[in-house]
């Protein structure tokens, strides 16, 4: 799924012939049963008993980490295969900002620490090495003074044995085109695009490319686990994050002390990927009519109509103008198109994408292109386009005939037009996947066999509809779902909702639990022209955690 930050939130490919499946369709790999998953199993556990044994050795960050000189970092090593846990070994990197023991509501008083709490924000592609710093904010500080906040970058990521599927200086885009209702002509350029670039996946990072999937990611979260010392995992994952953190309930819930999901992917395995993009497209349409009716009650302030379509024709007039004529040479259509689904993603950016699209248009393109001019190549980029690309390739089936795509979001389209085609290009490539994919893991726990876990959502978050999180908690046996009602910003974890925050807190510090369900109302709308906004919980959007979240 694609998810947030449009970075390394893109990806594309191609196809042999508009209407017929590729020659070289990578066949999916067995269930994981038998022999292969005893000896995942005990690869896992091999794995884990050296992790134990060596720990991690703390020291300064590097500064190519870009991390302040507080954190701490080191690496993990996990098997490359699991299948073979004495062979190719390839190292996570991984940072620490010890628990602070600081009562925020009593200074004479010393926290007792309480273990790591491991987060990953997302993707597949995101890094998690900045969520240390989480510890200095407001909403963060009781959680911080209880844990040590551990974030690492999952394989694949950034220095952790990265992935790369294309030169990054053949990455720069802009400007270009976002066709709402591609040509026939168009399509066959990106399936010859999706083509190559599934291709280069193979050529530059070559076969052990198969092995950077969900359940993988899953069976390293062990690893990192037994390397911290821990004998049972906190965790708190964001969108994707979700995913594989459910995968590592299912396949170690006697090693879960306590786990948050927050803004839960779908996890059933018919969802797994292709389905989910789907239904993600379509709740984007939501989000999109979300801002555009939140524009038209400003209309004061930003002069783009009254009504939501009347926000619509200003919005369309604007692409006109930029197919013509690229903002800055830079900003076209897509680039456009990108800018706001971030908004989408975090309403905190509705002042000022609107102010941007008012300002355009009354013949200052200044803001725009300083908003979506996203141009210049980047080795972080393309890294996490190519992990994510990876991830959901390997992860899953596809649909290997083009006229299956063709066929289901061109029905799409006319309900949801927003997204629906830019998600296929992002996902394309993995109709043209050169290895093997797995066969999902079907996510599920008995009553009494996983510890108590909470769920948080926003029930018109269109990067994992909210329906993904109903499927989680009717397959995780006693995990607990909490709502942020009527709100649709991805990851509200940590934000600025002290409903939601009251739940998180209680949880991670007393393991306490509302009941089977409970809501929160939504945050406060955003006030027009607004300042520069931070992403929930003082993050920034990560890579395609949009489109996966």
């Amino acid at each position: 799924m694609r998810a947030a930050v449009l970075c390394g939130t893109a990806g594309s490919l191609l196809l042999t012939a508009l209407t017929g499946a590729p020659a070289g369709g990578a066949p999916a790999l067995p269930d994981p049963t038998g022999l292969t998953a005893s000896a995942l199993a005990h690869g896992t556990a091999v794995a884990a008993a050296r992790a134990t044994a060596a720990g991690i050795r703390f020291g300064a960050c590097s500064k190519e980490t870009g991390l302040p000189a507080g954190l701490r970092c080191g690496t993990v090593e996990v098997p490359l295969d699991y299948t073979h846990p004495d062979g190719k070994q390839i190292r996570l990197t991984v940072s620490r900002a010890g628990a602070t023991g600081k009562d925020t509501r009593n200074a004479k008083h010393k926290v007792p620490r309480q273990g790591a709490l491991v987060y990953n924000p997302g993707g597949p592609g995101a890094s998690g090495m900045y969520f240390p710093l989480f510890g200095s904010l407001p909403e963060w500080k009781r959680i911080a003074a209880a844990y040590d906040l551990v974030g690492y970058a999952p394989r694949g990521v950034d220095r952790s044995a990265p992935l790369s599927c294309k030169d990054p200086k053949r990455s720069v885009k802009g400007p270009s085109p976002s066709p709402t209702y591609p040509s026939e002509s168009y399509k066959k350029e990106r399936i010859a695009e999706a083509q190559a670039y599934a291709r280069g996946c193979l050529e530059r990072s070559g076969q052990a490319i198969r092995h950077y999937n969900s359940l993988n990611n899953a069976r390293d979260l062990d690893v990192l686990r037994a390397a911290l010392g821990e004998r049972r995992l906190t965790f708190m994952g964001a969108s994707y994050g979700t995913y594989f953190g459910a995968l590592y309930a299912t396949l170690f819930p006697s090693h879960v002390r306590r786990m948050v999901f927050d803004s839960a992917v779908n996890p059933a395995p018919g969802q797994i990927w292709y389905e989910n993009n789907l239904d993600q497209s379509a709740a984007f349409e939501g989000r999109w009519a979300d801002f555009r009716a939140w524009t038209a009650r400003h209309d004061e302030v930003y002069g783009l109509g009254t009504t939501a379509e009347e926000v619509l024709h200003s919005y369309e007039k604007a692409r006109a103008q930029l197919a013509a004529s690229p903002a800055g040479g830079k900003v076209g259509p897509a680039q456009l198109q990108g800018a706001f689904l971030e908004a989408g993603y975090y309403d905190g950016y509705w002042p000022r994408r609107a102010l941007a699209l008012s300002a355009y248009l009354k013949g200052d393109p200044k803001p725009l292109i300083e908003q979506a001019a996203h141009t210049e190549a980047s080795v972080g980029a393309e890294n996490a386009g190519a992990v994510y690309t990876a991830v959901e390739c390997n992860d899953a089936p596809w649909p290997t005939q083009w006229r299956t795509w063709d066929r289901d979001n061109t029905r799409l389209a006319r309900r949801a037009p927003f997204e629906t085609w830019d998600n296929v290009w992002m996902n394309l490539p993995c109709a043209y996947w050169p290895v093997p994919r797995q066969r999902p893991l079907d996510v599920r726990t008995l009553p009494g066999v996983l510890a108590p876990t909470l769920i948080l959502a926003a029930e018109r978050d269109a990067a994992t509809p909210y329906e993904g999180a109903l499927e989680l908690q009717r397959r995780l046996s006693g995990s607990v779902l909490v709502t942020e009602s009527g709100a649709g910003t991805h990851g509200i974890g940590g934000g600025p909702n002290k409903c939601v925050n009251a739940y998180l807190d209680a949880y991670l510090l007393t393991g306490r639990l509302p009941g089977f369900r409970a809501q929160c109302a939504p945050r406060a709308e955003p006030e027009p022209a607004g300042p520069k906004p931070a992403a929930p919980g003082g993050r920034a959007p990560h890579a395609k955690d949009a489109r996966a979240s």
